[in-house]
């Protein structure tokens, strides 16, 4: 028996305790013609999810708050060539930049004793505008949602602001703030190049100083539109209400919108690896990814969620990939596995919703092992070292993954992690707003509930049906891989790499000192595990989302 059965049953416990179960609530939808999907199936079509009349309602008469949620299918795929972060900018102008009445400063003074909110997010196929405000203020707090939404300002002003820190963003903070972030962007680079997934949503070095507040004002009458928005709302609210944000949001621009194709992932041949190398690096931040053609619409989703879950959820401690990489072996700060982009994972314990996706991949995030130099400057014993902890560390996940698809999960493992899994996915919808915004990416997939559908198949799940899973939908022998790192790590590293040269972890004598017999025993195994590495590059930091 693994190390899992120790970490999974305290976490359960935790999580059946500590989840808050959705308030009594009836949820309605009048006006879509979707029906109950428990056995969903890939393929599916995300436009049926938008348009007019689409309209989800969890309804909470209890509730001293009202939520909307104004969903369009856009997203980052629809920018034009040559202006890669344009429908980021119309986001942005939309909720910065005030109405026709009012300017930004004004409303956000207005809304401020009201503990009213707003924002807008995009990702790659779906802008999602989030409005919350206390029940007694929705009167005097809707006009201002009107306006954004029908009436923008688009001032001049705000526009060289918005522009302005995107800028900085895709020139200077994507590649300075976190090397962690930085490698699952440049990740997806790699995954999605060529293809309108490819760049970041806030766009590209180049693409950004081309777009103008006409392309903005253009932008919003083509894709915010009443032809491809689906309307959220939850809370306590009247029927009169509704009916009145219907009639508002069918005042959108008429057009409809030409939404392309998502980009597919393009598929590996080996495992393909790309350096990106930056002056002082503390570390080496590694992300992987390897095509995967299940989404939340398929049933196999929720045996995928158990083998995913038992190799590491994301920031928790109990996963193998997490014991062996940290807990053992005390070599970073966590490790993790996903079956689905994860929106902003260094900064949030649970998934959000609003970032429903037609193109899928399997990933594993180890966060930054140290690099030679580091090692190094800490440790004399380790003065002849040329390689930090990344190749070790690539290896052992990767062997954990294999381990995986070859053997499978035991019952006991089967039934621990399972147990976890229903628990845990209650957290997910803690609030009314992540209860509105899975639901409605529940649409996207051609579901109802997902967190409702995917429990109903966890709970029929056999321990059969994830192994069998595992070994249909994964491999590792093609995958893309991204390693940000420092310049004085990245030519020795590649060459370990293509040369699968053996590597032995670099552990200082007192840390080695300590450690059974059985752990040292397998370092061997894994220092010597072979990888299929075809092709490594190493890429200028300076070079990378041009």
């Amino acid at each position: 028996m693994k190390k899992i059965a120790a970490y999974i049953l305290p976490f359960a416990l935790l999580a059946t305790s500590c989840a808050r179960q959705p308030q009594e609530a009836q949820q309605t939808n009048t006006e879509t013609t979707t029906t109950a999907t428990t056995a969903a199936t890939t393929p599916f079509n995300a436009n049926e999810a938008f348009g007019p009349g689409k309209v989800v309602e969890l309804k909470q008469p209890e509730s001293n708050k009202v939520i909307i949620k104004l969903m369009f299918k856009n997203g980052s795929m629809v920018d034009p060539e040559d202006k890669k972060g344009l429908t980021y900018t119309t986001a942005q102008m939309i909720s910065e930049s005030g109405t026709q009445d009012m300017t930004i400063t004004e409303i956000k003074d207005k809304i401020f004793p009201w503990a009213a909110e707003y924002g807008a997010n995009v990702d790659k196929e779906v802008t999602t505008f989030t409005f919350a405000v206390h029940t007694d203020f929705l009167d005097q707090f809707y006009p201002i949602v009107r306006g954004l939404m029908l009436n923008p300002a688009f001032a001049e002003e705000d526009f060289k602001r918005v522009k302005s820190n995107q800028q900085n963003f895709v020139d200077q903070v994507i590649r300075a703030s976190s090397d962690e972030e930085y490698s699952k962007k440049a990740l997806e680079d790699l995954l999605f190049r060529g293809t309108n997934y490819q760049h970041v949503v806030e766009g590209t070095s180049a693409t950004v100083p081309n777009i103008t507040l006409e392309d903005v004002k253009k932008h919003w009458r083509n894709y915010f539109t009443r032809n491809n928005v689906l309307i959220g709302i939850a809370g306590n609210y009247s029927q009169e209400f509704l009916d009145r944000l219907k009639a508002d949001v069918a005042q959108l621009s008429e057009v409809t919108p030409n939404i392309p194709k998502a980009g597919e992932p393009n598929k590996p041949n080996g495992i393909q690896v790309e350096i990106i190398k930056k002056n002082d690096a503390l570390g080496s931040a590694i992300f992987t990814g390897t095509p995967m053609p299940v989404t939340r619409s398929a049933d196999d989703f929720a045996a995928l969620m158990v083998a995913n879950s038992y190799l590491g959820e994301h920031r928790k401690s109990y996963g193998q990939l997490y014991d062996k990489i940290r807990t053992t072996r005390s070599m970073n700060y966590g490790d993790y596995s996903y079956i689905e982009w994860y929106d902003q994972g260094g900064s949030y314990q649970l998934p959000n919703p609003g970032v429903p996706r037609t193109s899928n991949y399997f990933a594993l995030w180890i966060r930054p092992v140290q690099i030679a130099e580091g090692l190094q400057k800490q440790y004399a014993e380790l003065k002849g070292i040329d390689v930090g902890h990344a190749h070790f560390a690539l290896r052992l996940a990767i062997r954990e993954v294999d381990d995986l698809i070859k053997n499978g999960l035991t019952q006991e493992e089967f039934e621990l992690t399972r147990k976890f899994l229903r628990s845990y996915m209650k957290l997910y919808i803690q609030t009314t707003e992540k209860q509105l915004g899975f639901l409605m990416d529940s649409r996207f997939y051609g579901r109802q509930n997902y967190i409702e559908e995917m429990d109903q198949l966890l709970a029929n799940l056999t321990v059969e049906d994830v192994n069998e899973a595992v070994k249909k939908y994964w491999q590792t022998e093609n995958m893309f891989i991204t390693i940000v790192t420092d310049d004085s790590e990245a030519e020795p590293l590649k060459q370990a790499l293509l040369n699968n040269t053996p590597s032995p972890m670099s552990y200082s004598n007192l840390v080695k000192e300590g450690l059974p017999q059985e752990v040292l025993a397998e370092d061997e195994e894994v220092a010597n595990y072979k990888l299929n590495v075809k092709d490594v590059k190493i890429i200028d930091s300076k070079d990378t989302f041009k």
